[in-house]
């Protein structure tokens, strides 16, 4: 027995670690972990969620395998003919269906790099190709990556591509890709999927992003899907709820391919609540359109990030003179989660979901530790001189002005052997910066908190 060939060299989608299992890594309590690794809402779900989850009257009976109530409450929400929406376990679920119902073998799919990995993933899963069209990094003044139109116009040309996949705002940069841009796709003879997950978040969408969606359109056009999700606006991410406007000519292979209940009760009960309790949710959104912004004005301040300019939920920060992965670990040391891509593409890049004030605050305290380390560990060596190396006031240097004088308590060595080098630099009268790194855990804690409670600036590697 055996798995299809197509598997043997699959590429697996890599999610982020589970948060009960982060716990246990870094042997910390969920609540002391900073989490801004998934674009999750730090705020949650709305009281009215709450409120349906905890009083939900059937959960031992099937859920609608329509999930017409909710269907309907979409309808009323965002104004498209409930005959035009499907409900999914997250938008996740849509994307595979839509490629399960569409894609031959080999057919090809366009993908716009860095973006989203499921549209990738689920294209190969389907047997189908994907033509990647990387996008476009912007200037040193105005950093962004935007679509590459000609490019994607040619690929249109010469491969008869079936799907071209959109986010806006693109996930993981967080630019918009202009609504004009977007019409001169949809003008291609394939089919346009504009995944608008973080669409509630821009600044110029007005209230949850109504002025910039393209959803009212899908069933007006043959060519266009629109999804979106109550992950990152609604705070619903762990109970996966997401849906879709989809044009009539394809809805009907939908529901023949669609799991029968894919929607549970208590995802499709707090999505409706979700939409009953639209105030609390906008509140919470625009208090993270503002975290976001004094965010990225902090984050512009630290020497080793770039941030780029984000109308979604999060920030993409290039990181400059050290590893990126590096920047991620340290961090992770001390309790605070970053998103690190191991591609080509992002590999000196590292993403900060934007959360509550308290969140940014110890994220850009660690951050500034991390910067007043580097200083420390930069610095020249300043050897002990022999006045130094003794006491102040003792029989030795008392009696002169000058070496009455508050003397700099700082050392430096650097040793190295066959199989070792060491690297040590102190000064006794710091204020507790430290960068330590021994290779043993253990030790790399004890020097640390000598460090922090004597006061003493330490590097050693």
């Amino acid at each position: 027995m055996k798995t299809a060939a197509r598997f043997e060299n699959f590429p697996a989608y890599i999610p982020i670690e589970p948060f009960e299992v982060l716990s246990a890594r870094l042997a910390r309590p969920a609540e002391a972990i900073v989490k801004l690794d998934a674009n999750e809402n730090a705020y949650g779900p709305s009281p009215l969620a709450r409120k349906a989850l905890a009083e939900l009257d059937f959960p031992h009976i099937y859920p609608d395998p329509e999930s017409r109530a909710l269907r309907k409450g979409l309808s009323d929400f965002c104004g498209v003919p409930v005959e035009n929406l499907l409900a999914g376990a997250g938008a996740d679920e849509l994307i595979d269906l839509l490629l399960r119902v569409l894609l031959e073998p080999d057919d090809c799919v366009i993908n716009c790099p860095p973006t989203f990995g499921m549209y990738p993933f689920d294209t190969l899963l389907n047997a189908g190709q994907v033509i990647e069209i990387p996008r476009r990094a912007g200037p040193e003044d105005a950093p962004g990556f935007s679509l590459d139109l000609e490019a994607i116009q040619a690929a249109v040309e010469t491969r008869k591509p079936k799907v071209l996949f959109i986010t806006t705002p693109n996930n993981p940069d967080g630019s918009l890709t202009p609504p004009d841009e977007i019409r001169r796709l949809l003008d291609l003879p394939l089919l346009v999927v504009i995944d608008e997950a973080y669409i509630e978040f821009t600044r110029s969408g007005g209230r949850l992003g109504v002025q910039l969606s393209f959803l009212r359109e899908a069933p007006r056009r043959e060519n266009l899907v629109v999804l979106r999700t109550f992950s990152k606006w609604a705070g619903l991410a762990g109970l996966r709820v997401g849906y879709g406007a989809f044009p009539n000519w394809m809805l009907p292979a939908l529901w023949k391919a669609k799991q029968p209940y894919n929607v549970n009760v208590a995802a499709s009960a707090a999505a409706l609540a979700s939409l009953q309790d639209l105030d609390y949710l906008a509140d919470n959104v625009e208090r993270i359109r503002q975290e976001r912004e004094g965010l990225f004005g902090a984050l512009q301040n630290i020497s080793f990030l770039r941030p780029y300019p984000s109308q979604a939920n999060f920030i993409l920060c290039q990181v400059i003179g050290r590893p990126a992965k590096g920047l991620q670990d340290e961090l992770a040391s001390q309790g605070i989660l970053v998103r690190y891509y191991n591609n080509a593409l992002l590999k000196d890049f590292i993403r900060i979901s934007v959360g509550r004030p308290q969140d940014s605050a110890a994220l850009l305290g660690a951050l500034q530790e991390l910067e007043s380390n580097q200083k420390l560990a930069s610095r020249a060596s300043i050897p002990l001189t022999s006045a130094a190396a003794k006491p102040v006031g003792s029989a030795e240097t008392a009696g002169s002005e000058e070496n009455d004088k508050p003397l700099l308590r700082q050392a430096a060595i650097n040793r190295k052997t066959g199989e070792t080098q060491v690297e040590v630099r102190l000064d006794v009268d710091g204020s507790g910066r430290h960068q330590i790194d021994t290779g043993l855990p253990f030790l790399d804690h004890m020097l640390t908190q000598v460090a922090v409670h004597g006061l003493f600036d330490l590097y050693l590697q």
